[in-house]
């Protein structure tokens, strides 16, 4: 019987339980998204590797914040879009499981990402004449090694959790990826240590560093609000309303998603909160941070000077 119960080797995705038509328009809405990610992202990684003038802490950070939105993308998308074309193609358990590790370690490594950004900031306003010494290239990559270490560690911890458990089925996740909530509902055994470690990893990954932005970002208000020149205050506003924004969009939806009490329609909304992670935070992160950021916008202009000026040649 025990044997039985383990025997499930594969899952279905049930992704959006709408009408073949409606799924041919997502996939085309999708698919342009999808598109527009990785452009943006990949925009932004080849202006701050081609031009040195962004060869700078807060740019080795929003580098990483692009490859951690690139890799949320090709994790779980590519994936929704075959099940949009052929709802019944199952995924298999180690697929499955694969990809919750995955989707966790970005997700845990974007908490902690966004904190170190906002340290950087703080350091940069708050303190402008120790900066170099403070957020030197040393104490930058040990920062992201340790945020992508944690994340990937923290994730590890949720999915050997969910590998003691057994699945007898019914096999149909109903998600649009192999979402840890909705694995965890399919398991035939009490999953009280998963909540509670669900719930623990929440209040240190995603309360603990929001609190940690926020007083950030508070300590910084009152020195840009300090700041006698017009010019000066004009382009720190710049530079950290764009992260509060991406902080917003990315603390915003985490916390409704897994810590906000559950509504009528719990699987539903958790598919919608999840394009956030997935597909629309990812594909907005760029354009925020091209739009608002005047040295990334410089950048650009330099990059396409510099190609028509060759073609020329």
């Amino acid at each position: 019987m025990e044997k039985n119960r383990t025997m499930v080797t594969e899952f279905i995705l049930l992704g959006f339980c709408l009408g073949p038509r409606i799924h041919i328009i997502l996939f085309g809405l999708f698919s342009l998204f999808y598109a527009f990610t990785l452009l943006g992202n990949g925009l932004i990684l080849g202006l701050i590797w081609l031009d040195s003038r962004l060869h700078t802490p807060m740019y080795f950070f929003l580098s990483h914040l692009a490859i951690v939105d690139i890799a949320y993308a090709c994790n779980t998308v590519p994936r929704m879009l075959v099940n949009l074309l052929k709802p019944d193609q199952p995924i298999s358990f180690a697929g499955c499981m694969t990809q919750t590790f995955l989707f966790l370690t970005f997700a845990l490594t974007e908490c902690l990402l966004l904190v170190v950004m906002s340290y950087d900031r703080y350091v940069a306003i708050c303190h402008p004449l120790r900066y170099s010494v403070i957020m030197n290239w040393t104490g930058c990559i040990i920062l992201m090694v340790t945020s992508w270490a944690c994340g990937s560690l923290l994730a590890l911890v949720h999915v050997v959790l969910i590998l003691r458990l057994p699945f007898c089925g019914p096999h149909e996740i109903n998600h649009f990826f192999c979402e840890i909530l909705s694995v965890l509902k399919l398991a035939c055994a009490d999953t009280w240590l998963n909540q509670v470690v669900i719930f623990v990893a929440c209040v240190f990954i995603l309360v603990g560093p929001l609190c940690l932005v926020l007083v950030s970002y508070t300590r910084i208000l009152f020195a840009i609000l300090r700041i006698q020149s017009g010019e000066g205050r004009r382009k720190a506003f710049s530079t950290c309303s764009s992260h509060l924004c991406v902080v917003g969009l990315f603390f915003g939806s985490a916390i409704v998603m897994y810590m906000a009490p559950k509504s009528r329609h719990p699987e539903e909304q958790q598919k919608i909160l999840s394009l956030f992670y997935s597909l629309f935070n990812p594909m907005l992160n760029p354009m925020i941070y091209s739009l608002r950021n005047a040295d990334v916008r410089s950048a650009l202009k330099r990059a396409m000077c510099k190609e028509s000026h060759s073609q020329l040649e």
